[in-house]
């Protein structure tokens, strides 16, 4: 007889976004006429993608169409083109030496940051910061393993407190989704130095570092000293250069990540990574990572930049109306995401549905992304300046 994976069963049967989706179809089939709904919720972007990316996209393309320039099955790690291009653009230029072996091109972070519990232990206690994107916490319940939530509220700085118990596994993301808060340099070290004293991992989702201005709070964590022994990093070009549709991201390994297996021997995680990736996966397409690489090229870089800067005037608009309508808002100075206090005694969901029936406006539920995000509710700033702005009046006007 068939066995299921019964963990599944510790994970709720709905997806706080499909939830979120749901609730929004039925009340567009049940109302007539009325305002259009806008949506400040899901983490989609609604800006073109940068000419030069299109651009390489359909030179790639026509490659096809020749024997002499068709590619086939792509390198599992990824093209070097692709991958010198990160290396010289996204670490050297900011001081981080690193390898092209250490980096691994894949179809997305949300995919990276779910499978790499592949090669590790189910036996590990794994410390996630709550409230969290769901597939850290979802994906490692999948697994039966054993989590511990790290409450980041306003009382802490959104900075997450250390473990109880010494964990073996740490999830961190900077820029943070759902908050849109960040770790200073300071708080980051101070957990790459747990994580050397514990012989943690720190499993570290960097996807909205694009987002960053100024330099206190760090772009990568191997920008401080020890964390290519300690962690892992994922980057994702889905916000950065509006690949939510094409997906493409990089994960990086580093070599000097080495863990001590039951026997007692050393074990590379690097070598594992790799090894998952080259049986479970066949690559990104090289019409794909052509798109990609034109992020780095001058007309690439300034064109994202543009986008990037649009997204961050939207957050700007966002928390700014929101607190002259007398709301507490967190975020959306280094990363496109406003956490924000639900007013009065309304739960996330209470609220969701107050701005949908009243004002017609969709957020996300803070409670969806954990327990310690119960109260709040997070709005994206992944809109259109015109219903951006709107969005911002409908929900002042409730105050």
């Amino acid at each position: 007889m068939v066995k299921v994976n019964e963990h599944y069963a510790r994970v709720g049967n709905n997806y706080l976004f499909s939830e979120v989706a749901r609730r929004v179809r039925e009340y567009k089939a049940t109302r007539v006429g009325g305002r259009n709904v806008i949506s400040l919720g899901i983490g989609d972007v609604t800006r073109e993608i940068a000419p030069a990316v299109i651009a390489a996209i359909q030179e790639a393309t026509l490659e096809m169409a020749s024997p002499e320039t068709m590619r086939g099955y792509p390198p599992e790690a990824g093209y070097d083109f692709l991958v010198n291009a990160i290396l010289e653009h996204d670490f050297r230029a900011r001081g981080v030496t690193l390898d092209a072996d250490e980096i691994f091109i894949s179809d997305g972070a949300k995919s990276d940051t779910g499978n790499i519990g592949d090669i590790l232990g189910t036996d590990n206690l794994v410390a996630i910061t709550d409230p969290a994107y769901p597939v850290y916490v979802d994906t490692n319940l999948m697994a039966g393993r054993q989590i511990e939530l790290l409450p980041c509220l306003p009382e802490n700085d959104f900075c997450p407190p250390f473990p109880a118990r010494p964990a073996d596994v740490i999830y961190l993301c900077c820029p943070n989704n759902p908050t849109g808060t960040t770790l200073s340099r300071e708080q980051l070290k101070s957990w790459v130095d747990y994580a050397i004293e514990h012989r943690s991992l720190i499993l570290f989702d960097a996807a909205y570092e694009a987002f960053v201005s100024g330099t206190d709070v760090p772009r990568s964590i191997y920008e401080l000293e020890g964390a290519k022994r300690v962690a892992i990093e994922f980057r994702s070009f889905s916000k950065t250069a509006g690949f939510t549709g094409l997906r493409c991201a990089y994960t990086i390994v580093p070599r000097e990540l080495v863990v001590a297996a039951s026997t007692g021997e050393t074990v590379s995680l690097n070598a594992m990574w790799r090894r998952h990736q080259s049986t479970k996966f066949n690559g990104t397409a090289y019409i794909i990572q052509r798109g990609a690489a034109a992020v780095y090229t001058p007309e690439g870089q300034r064109q994202t930049r543009e986008i990037i800067s649009y997204y961050m005037q939207n957050a700007r608009i966002i928390k700014e109306g929101l607190e002259r309508a007398g709301m507490t808002v967190h975020g959306g100075i280094h990363a496109p995401y406003l956490w924000v206090k639900t007013p009065a005694v309304l739960s996330s969901w209470e609220f969701f549905d107050l701005l949908l029936n009243e004002v017609q406006v969709v957020g996300t539920p803070g409670s969806g992304f954990g327990k310690a995000g119960e109260g709040f509710f997070r709005f994206t700033a992944f809109g259109k300046r015109a219903e951006v702005v709107e969005a911002v009046e409908r929900v002042g006007s409730l105050f």
